[in-house]
């Protein structure tokens, strides 16, 4: 273990070597990082060359003592640039999550050796030329792998760093967003041969350019004619009018003045209704209380009175708390005075002017420590070691998918409704379309961050959710960016952070299932099980060391 810190005497031309390498590392995690948003479109660019220097680096080292430190200077540089805003870093900030986002920014990169790791286990079986070939495939199962356990944080997925690239993400209605990762590190695979063989080799240098560039082109053109193609059919539309009040975020969690705070509501959604919305959406938390849990009825029948005046619905992000008095799930909590059990869930209430009854659904993807803390169900002690000031971390888990049924004038509209962090999972999404629903909508509170880099990059991610399932998105963020993304990825309209405002929009419906829809897997299972496969090898070759056996 003290040889990873250990430090071996170089020349002086050893250390310039190695100093060019460390440049070159930087520069491959500047590149990829300014490809994200908030960086303008030409930025995203970069990406397609973006992994060429640690490429170049790569192919020096040896052991994976030595890959592992070069790729953790990339992934660092990288994640310091996109995703250095997870502490929130505000005066309001609670210090855990300061803490906790410090520790991602060192943390993400260890995760991301995974598959720097895989790279160099792929050399066993292969030479390092072919390992570079293999080298998308083994990314791809990183990026899959940061979508499962309690750990799950698949925000740099290098498909997202293409959201405005409105041409080429395109295709993602058949390959999804881990589909553009293959696509983009096959480009800078292509081009890191091509410069590989500049010097030695012009014919294979402008073969490999050729190809890298048809490649591009390929896919570019498949975005145009989908761009610019005509629908035969003739698509029905929703007005939906979307509210975004700008409450603080910490302020609205201290419980106080709960009547101003509906009324805050109340007031925007009335300047929807008079546009003609037929159901407004309300952001994530709306309100700071358990609305439905018995204590609120002067809220919720003031609620339902503006709804049934109106003739309107309400879909709204709300803390939700259901008792359990006889067969608790596993996950219910016992509450103090022991005569019951129950449980809470960052939930989607959708509230009919025409009926009491409510349709719910609890937020399935936690954000890990923010909102439940990961392995606690393994580990109960840990519950009590990590909560937020704000009282967020103890969520229970949905447990499925809900489409939101609405009857509007004698028409049945379905509706998926997302919470914040689940519209970052791009499988995840396929199952409320799969369900029959029409049109997404995100209910969120970016506030949380201030004007960083985060709200930003939340809002384009979901450019690709209504691209891979063709659907149109809708955003009710509580301080922004709220907005309308059509099923072509292009925002339609948005707000600006931190201002109170509302709106109405023409939301498309649509019945249509893409391919990926349908086969969201199949790139991440085939690029996991050829991932398996070479530690299996790996681990036969192993044994055989191990114990010497015969051939």
């Amino acid at each position: 273990m003290l040889k990873v810190f250990q430090r071996n005497k170089l020349s002086a031309e050893e250390k310039s070597f190695l100093r060019k390498d460390r440049l070159l590392l930087i520069l491959s995690g500047i590149l990829t990082g300014i490809s994200f948003t908030p960086f303008p479109f030409p930025f995203t660019l970069f990406l397609f060359i973006a992994f060429i220097p640690y490429f170049l680096v790569l192919e020096k080292r040896k052991s994976l003592l030595e890959i592992n430190r070069a790729s953790y200077l990339m992934f660092f540089t990288l994640s310091l640039i996109t995703i250095y805003w997870v502490g929130s870093w505000q005066s309001k900030a609670d210090p855990f999550l300061m803490i906790g986002g410090g520790v991602l920014i060192f943390f993400y990169p260890v995760v991301l050796l995974i598959n720097s790791t895989l790279f160099y286990l792929s050399q066993k079986i292969f030479s390092k030329e072919k390992s570079f070939w293999l080298f998308p495939i083994i990314w791809v199962t990183g990026e899959y792998l940061l979508t499962l356990t309690d750990l799950k944080f698949p925000w740099l997925i290098l498909g997202h760093g293409l959201a405005k690239f409105t041409a080429f993400i395109q295709i993602a209605d058949v390959v999804g967003a881990f589909g553009l990762s293959l696509i983009v590190l096959y480009i800078n695979v292509l081009l890191f041969k091509a410069i590989k063989y500049y010097s030695s080799d012009r014919k294979l240098f402008f073969r490999y350019v050729t190809i890298s560039l048809l490649v591009f082109m390929f896919f570019f053109i498949y975005g145009i004619i989908k761009l610019n193609r005509k629908d035969e059919k003739n698509e029905k539309y929703l007005k939906v009018g979307v509210v975004q009040p700008n409450l603080d975020p910490w302020d609205k969690w201290e419980l106080g003045g709960l009547d101003d705070i509906l009324k805050n509501y109340i007031e925007l959604s009335e300047e929807c209704t008079k546009l003609n919305a037929k159901i407004i959406i309300w952001p994530e938390t709306a309100l700071p209380v358990y609305l439905l849990s018995g204590t609120y009825s002067d809220i919720v029948d003031s609620i339902y009175s503006f709804l049934r005046k109106n003739n309107v619905y309400l879909l709204t992000g709300m803390p939700d708390y259901i008792v359990h008095y006889n067969n608790p799930p596993t996950d219910a909590k016992l509450s103090k005075s022991g005569n019951f059990y129950y449980s809470t869930y960052n939930s989607i209430l959708l509230l009919n002017p025409n009926s009491y009854e409510i349709q719910r659904y609890g937020k399935m993807q936690l954000v890990p420590l923010g909102e439940k803390v990961p392995f606690v169900d393994a580990l109960p002690f840990l519950a009590n070691w990590f909560k937020w000031g704000v009282g967020l971390s103890g969520w229970n888990v949905g447990k499925d998918t809900t489409v939101f049924k609405l009857k509007i004038d004698n028409d049945s509209v379905r509706v998926a409704g997302l919470v914040c962090y689940e519209s970052v999972f791009p499988d995840f999404v396929t199952h409320f379309v799969k369900k029959g629903a029409q049109f997404i909508t995100v209910v969120t509170n970016d506030s949380w961050y201030g004007n960083s880099s985060g709200p930003y990059q939340h809002k384009e991610f979901a450019a690709l959710r209504a691209v891979e399932n063709r659907r149109a998105v809708v955003r009710s963020a509580n301080g922004g960016i709220s907005c309308l993304i059509n099923k072509f990825g292009i925002t339609e309209f948005e707000t600006k952070m931190f201002t109170r405002t509302s709106f109405v929009v023409d939301v498309p419906l649509s019945d249509e299932l893409t391919f990926y829809t349908k086969y969201p897997f199949i790139i991440p299972i085939l690029s996991s099980a050829f991932s398996i496969w070479i530690i299996g090898i790996n681990f036969l070759l192993w044994l055989k060391r191990k114990f010497k056996f015969d051939k």
